[in-house]
């Protein structure tokens, strides 16, 4: 078993031959837009899965995702080769290529934010031209200086209307 450090180098290692190979080496038209965006190894560095996605013109654009596939399936071998070359381990990872989707997410998290401003911009909306509900002030009025309230009840008064008088030690 391999530690964690050397796993995390190897897989970043493996991300940048990969692109590289995809980029100056493979010739498959295919191949093109391809971007490598990650690479996860496992512990005993014998499977690496490499992340992709495929870049189109523009966002609204689908590549071709089954032939992008097919393409890095066939040239597994020869990038698989160019790992072994390059890396100089014992055993070469085998490689497995897995689509990215992050550019989904992105989008898909895009949109919730979209709908999220403009529902936040229609309560703002709804809010600019109401009113409170209740009282216009609803906490009780402050106090006078002399302790009485201010609708003249004195909360210091006994049912008789006595003031304390024993003061704080003496029992009733």
């Amino acid at each position: 078993m391999a530690d964690a450090p050397r796993a995390r180098k190897l897989a970043k290692r493996i991300t940048q031959i990969v692109a590289s190979a995809l980029e100056h080496e493979v010739k498959d038209p295919r191949l093109a837009r391809v971007t490598i965006t990650d690479t996860k190894i496992t512990a005993d560095l014998r499977e690496a899965t490499v992340y992709y996605t495929v870049l189109g013109d523009r966002i609204d654009t689908d590549p071709d995702m089954v032939g992008v596939a097919a393409a890095l399936n066939s040239a597994r071998g020869v990038l698989r080769s160019k790992v072994g070359q390059q890396t100089g381990v014992r055993f070469t990872p085998i490689l497995e290529f897995v689509a990215d989707t992050i550019p989904e997410e992105s989008r898909r998290i895009d949109d919730l934010l979209a709908r999220a401003r403009a529902a936040d911009a229609e309560v703002a909306a709804l809010a600019s031209g109401a009113s409170p509900a209740g009282d216009p002030d609803p906490y009780k009025p402050p106090r006078d200086a002399d302790g009485d309230d201010a609708d003249g009840d004195d909360a210091d008064s006994d049912a008789d209307g006595d003031a304390d008088k024993a003061g704080p030690g003496a029992q009733r």
